[in-house]
């Protein structure tokens, strides 16, 4: 397949780093560095240029594309580069927008400006949350086979109970598999056997039923937690942290938020009633005292700046907050936050490319989550008669495929079958399989 990219930042990058391995990928940039660090880097075609511009695209071949994804930073741009692809080309279309005014138009109308798929970054960013909130102690939530099969990704701290236990040891239900081990000094996935040991400071990736991946939460704790968040406080009165509040209320979750401009904070109580609306600097420690924000169960940073968003995280880490997630607009900065005491960095950038990247691997899969930088994916595939596993156990469709390979779960019509290495699969199936990135493409073809 041909992908054309018009944008070569930090989210046409991620894309264009995704998908070079298994398709023909053509980047347009108006910076020529950007581009000639992306054809060094990723093995791609470049072309420097005005991707609004249809001599640029037609320097690209935008007639041989089968899809074109516009992620300039320039929300406008985006929608003209799509539309403008539209008279030069049958591609499917796929613009990145960060307001919301612009996603209502295209879902009222499908096809507006040009665009065949339309990724919010805002939304995005808010569901991610909405995710993570929703299950304590979590770093990443992903959902499979219509919310029967979850996915989660947990750090071990040092005096979590299973800091130390291989696998085995802590597979303790019958409903979870675990898949990964993300070690310590890398954000490479490795398989998880029985064998391997789970050290302190690892991320674990486990697939299972809502109530198992639940119950395993609590035993990374070293004290009971509430198996979900009741109460959650939100600094920051973006569109981000707006729509971070609605998707909060309709799951049943308390919330207040804090936005130290008076005409925001009244729009806010207009627009989500729900939530408590405090009009306060949210980093101020002691206002954060006086209104117990260490009593709720998560607080969310959402300022607009990664400076400031960092600061009003770990102020409330210090009056006593559990956990706390922030949003970070420069990938780099992500690391740098979870070192210094933020529990959770959700980057918008990363989450719109990884969305993007989702897209085009779901023209072959139910459903994708994609585990680290590094590209790791868990794919819900339904099974046909061509499938290496149709009509036989997972240990023998396993062993037709390239090394690294789990079967984290099978949903076949409403039931839940947790597989073993004898578990017969059968046509109609679905499959829940983590797959490491060098071997996505050849097990994406066989499944």
């Amino acid at each position: 397949m041909r992908v054309l990219i018009v944008g070569a930042g930090e989210v046409g990058s991620s894309i264009a780093g995704s998908l070079a391995d298994s398709h023909e990928v053509v980047v347009v940039d108006k910076d020529a560095s950007r581009v000639e660090s992306l054809q060094y880097d990723c093995d791609v075609l470049g072309v420097t240029g005005d991707g609004a511009d249809l001599s640029v695209l037609g320097e690209a071949d935008v007639a041989a594309a089968d899809i074109a994804i516009a992620v300039t930073d320039s929300e406008e741009t985006n929608l003209t580069v799509c539309a403008t692809v539209k008279t030069a080309s049958d591609a499917f279309t796929i613009a990145r927008v960060e307001r919301t005014n612009y996603r209502d138009t295209w879902q009222s109308n499908k096809g507006a400006f040009g665009v065949d798929f339309l990724v919010c970054t805002n939304v995005l960013t808010s569901q991610t949350i909405a995710r993570i909130v929703g299950l304590p102690s979590a770093h990443d939530v992903s959902t499979f086979a219509d919310g029967r099969v979850e996915m989660a990704a947990f750090n071990v701290s040092a005096s979590s109970p299973i800091a130390g236990q291989t696998v085995a040891e802590a597979d303790r239900f019958d409903e979870l598999t675990f898949v990964a081990v993300v070690p310590t000094d890398t954000d490479a996935p490795e398989i998880a056997s029985g064998e391997t040991v789970i050290k302190a400071g690892a991320r674990v990736v486990v697939v299972g039923t809502p109530s198992a991946v639940r119950a395993f939460a609590q035993t990374l704790c070293d004290e009971p937690t509430p198996s979900r968040a009741e109460d959650a406080v939100v600094i920051g009165g973006s569109k981000t942290g707006e729509l971070t509040l609605g998707l909060l209320a309709d799951r049943g979750v308390s919330s207040r938020i804090v936005e130290i401009d008076d005409a925001r904070a009244r729009e806010l109580a207009t627009n989500v009633p729900s939530a408590t609306v405090l009009s306060h600097d949210g980093t101020d420690p002691e206002f954060l005292t006086r209104e117990h924000v260490q009593d709720a169960d998560v607080v969310v940073a959402t300022l607009g700046s990664d400076e400031r968003s960092l600061l009003a995280a770990l102020l409330a880490k210090r009056v006593g907050a559990d956990r706390a997630i922030a949003v970070v607009d420069q990938p780099r900065f992500v690391e740098l936050f979870e070192a210094v005491g933020v529990d959770v960095a959700v980057n918008p950038r990363e989450v719109t490319a990884e969305e993007i990247t989702r897209f085009t691997r779901e023209r072959r899969a139910e459903n994708v989550a994609i585990i680290g930088s590094r590209g790791a994916e868990i794919l819900e595939v339904e099974i046909d008669t061509e499938s290496v596993f149709a009509g036989r156990t997972i240990t023998d469709g396993v062993d037709e495929l390239p090394a690294g390979v789990v079967v984290g779960a099978i949903t076949r019509g409403d039931e839940l079958v947790t597989p073993r290495g004898d578990t017969e699969v059968r046509v109609g199936d679905h499959l829940v399989v983590f797959v490491q990135a060098d071997a996505i493409e050849d097990v994406t073809v066989r499944l």
